[in-house]
Formats: structure tokens, C-alpha cells, sequence
């Protein structure tokens, strides 16, 4: 099992400045993302694609599809249960904001990528375009299929601010092709063995190194916290 703290040596980027903003650290956003993997001739392979370099937040870096919760995030409705552990997303046990963390996860990557996990199942009454297309489909979320891996918490330094929990699935033929919104651009399968050679975050460079561990020892129980104290990355072991 890793050390319970430890630092964490930092050969990427930072997705904070190097200077603290003026002002109060902004309060962190909750957000939801997820790791799709594939099996391949090539080894594992995760799908990414990068930021537009306008934007706001991290931009040009290749990251996992994902955003932040939304309000319709908890109106929709699953077509089977969240079965990761509640406990350790730090959300004092709160399963309803859980099951939301999970219905965003997948909505954003339904969004960004085209690639759907859903089954048979009705969303309800949640008045979202996404959703309301997921209705249109006979279509909701399968939860079932998350496994959460780890969550990140970005530095004070940063003037956007995000708690974000990660989740990692397989991929599937039935989860459809490649596509999304533009949000996202040049996305791709990039084998675990070359993700180094793309413009990747510090907080992403860990996780790719989780997802790793985690196809070595499927049955490990331990989840990450990634943070900061101030500018300087560390990580907690659960």
C-alpha cells in the first residue's frame, strides 16, 4: 500500500499560477470526471483531448472529459446505482451528491466525446439539453459501470477553484463513436505508455500513474487525495 502522505514530485506543469491571486482563495467547485480506458494491441490506452487555449481554465492541456456538478445533475435519474464507496469522496457520507457526481461524470463525457454509458431507462423530468436527449433515446446513466479512483482539489493559488472526484470505466463497442460538442478538441486514445509525451497537467500525471496501479492491482482499496499546501502538491492515501 502507498505511504499515507506523501509530497508529490512534480515534473509536469502546474494548473495554478506561480503567484498567489489577491483576494481569498476561491471556495472549489464540485466537478465529476472520467477515465475511459481501452484495451488494445498497444497496451491500455485512455481517451483525452485538449483545451481550447482560451480557455479559462488549464488552457491547451490534454485532460479526461469531465466538468462541473450541475443543478439538473441530481434531478436526473440513473438507470442502475452508484456502487462506489460514498466514504471515501469525502462527502460525509452524502450519497445523493455522490449519485450526482456520477450522473455528471457521464453527461459531460456524453458531451464532450459523444461516448454514452447508459442502458434502458427513463431520466425524469430533469430540463437539461442533455438529458432531455438521453429521454428522447429511452436512456440513463449506468452507474454500475463507474469505479471511483481518486479526487483533486486545486491549489489556492489557482483563481478557479475545483473539487473534483475521478471515476474510471471501460470501454465498451455500445458506448458509440467519438464526437461531442467541440469542448474538447483532437480527442484520441493515447496509450498509458506515451501519455508523457502530450501537454499534461501535474494533477493528470498522477492520475495516469493511478489508473496504472489500479490495471496492476485491481483489488487495491486505497483512493488519493491530490491537493496542494499553498503551491506545492501532495498526496493522501485513504
Amino acid at each position: 500500500m502507498p505511504p499515507k502522505t506523501k509530497t508529490f514530485t512534480q515534473s509536469r506543469e502546474l494548473g495554478h499560477p506561480r503567484e498567489r491571486h489577491a483576494g481569498k482563495p476561491a471556495t472549489p467547485r464540485d466537478a465529476a470526471t472520467l477515465i475511459i480506458v481501452r484495451h488494445g494491441p498497444d497496451g491500455p490506452a485512455v481517451l483525452m483531448g485538449q483545451r481550447s487555449r482560451r480557455a479559462k481554465f488549464v488552457p491547451g492541456s490534454f485532460v479526461f472529459p469531465g466538468g462541473r456538478l450541475d443543478g439538473h445533475d441530481w434531478q436526473a435519474r440513473p438507470a442502475t446505482p452508484l456502487s462506489a464507496p460514498v466514504a471515501k469522496m469525502g462527502l460525509r457520507g452524502n450519497a445523493a451528491k455522490a449519485n450526482a457526481l456520477g450522473m455528471a461524470a457521464i453527461r459531460e463525457t456524453f458531451e464532450e466525446t459523444g461516448l454514452l454509458l447508459a442502458a434502458d431507462g427513463d431520466v425524469g423530468d430533469a430540463d437539461d439539453d442533455t438529458w432531455r436527449e438521453m429521454r428522447d433515446l429511452g436512456k440513463a446513466p449506468d452507474l454500475s459501470r463507474l469505479a471511483y479512483v481518486a479526487r483533486a482539489i486545486t491549489s489556492p493559488y489557482s483563481p478557479i477553484r475545483f473539487h473534483a472526484r475521478f471515476f474510471m470505466t471501460t470501454y465498451r463497442a455500445e458506448d458509440g463513436g467519438l464526437g461531442g460538442s467541440g469542448e474538447l478538441s483532437d480527442l484520441q486514445w493515447i496509450p498509458l505508455a506515451r501519455a508523457a509525451d502530450y501537454a499534461i497537467l501535474d494533477v493528470t500525471q498522477f492520475m495516469l500513474g493511478e489508473i496504472q496501479r489500479r490495471l496492476d492491482d485491481p483489488d487495491t482499496d486505497s483512493v488519493p487525495l491530490f491537493a496542494y499546501r499553498l503551491d506545492q502538491p501532495f498526496v493522501r492515501y485513504d
